[in-house]
């Protein structure tokens, strides 16, 4: 089993992830979706989250240029961001999806200088949008973005359509498929719902 198998597996269990065939949820953006992902769960979860860690560090290491920092989207971006940044002992910081309306005004903490190569760590890429601001923050203080790293991705063609036209690049370390894959494996959706939620997904 794969580790991006395993980790959509914890997700289940800690019901990060939750699944409704007939009853969707809605998400912020008005959205009604069959799946909601709520990753700020693992945060609980020591031996999930530790997986995730080594999950972002295996993606990392097969990246051609290495980061000089790693940069957390708050909110639920920053705790693994830091876990991250601990693990490879590389500085961090955490991008606010907009400027502070107080004190310094900032929307990028912690210390970040001209030509800096970063990574951007988020917990969850639905249309893309929050990820992509903060990348844009960063690019506009003089950064390097590498690339936006997440646990999870619905895979929506919006999403793919966002980043690239942003000219950015995005990885994930499980995605909908594989969420798809797994649920048919243990019985939890039939067949003919796992092509339910595909034509959502590609109609969306």
């Amino acid at each position: 089993m794969g580790l991006n198998h395993e980790l959509a597996n914890d997700l289940l269990e800690i019901k990060a992830i939750q699944i409704k065939t007939e009853d969707y949820f809605t998400w912020t953006s008005g959205i009604k979706s069959p799946i909601y992902c709520d990753n700020r769960l693992t945060m609980s979860y020591p031996v999930v989250r530790r997986k995730i860690v080594q999950a972002f560090v295996r993606l990392v290491e097969q990246m051609e240029i290495k980061p000089d920092v790693i940069a957390g989207c708050a909110t639920a971006g920053i705790p693994h961001a830091a876990w991250l940044a601990d693990e490879l002992n590389l500085p961090m910081v955490y991008v606010r999806s907009k400027p502070k309306g107080h004190g310094k005004g900032n929307q990028i903490e912690g210390h970040l200088q001209e030509g800096q190569k970063v990574v951007v760590i988020e917990d969850l890429i639905s249309t893309g949008g929050s990820s992509i601001e903060a990348a844009q923050a960063l690019q506009k203080v003089g950064a390097e973005v590498l690339s936006v790293l997440a646990i999870f991705t619905y895979g929506l063609e919006k999403s793919v359509e966002k980043f690239s036209s942003a000219n950015l690049s995005f990885d994930t370390i499980t995605n909908y498929e594989e969420l798809l894959t797994l649920l048919v494996e243990n019985g939890t959706i039939s067949d003919t719902e796992s092509h339910k939620l595909q034509v959502w997904r590609k109609e969306l």
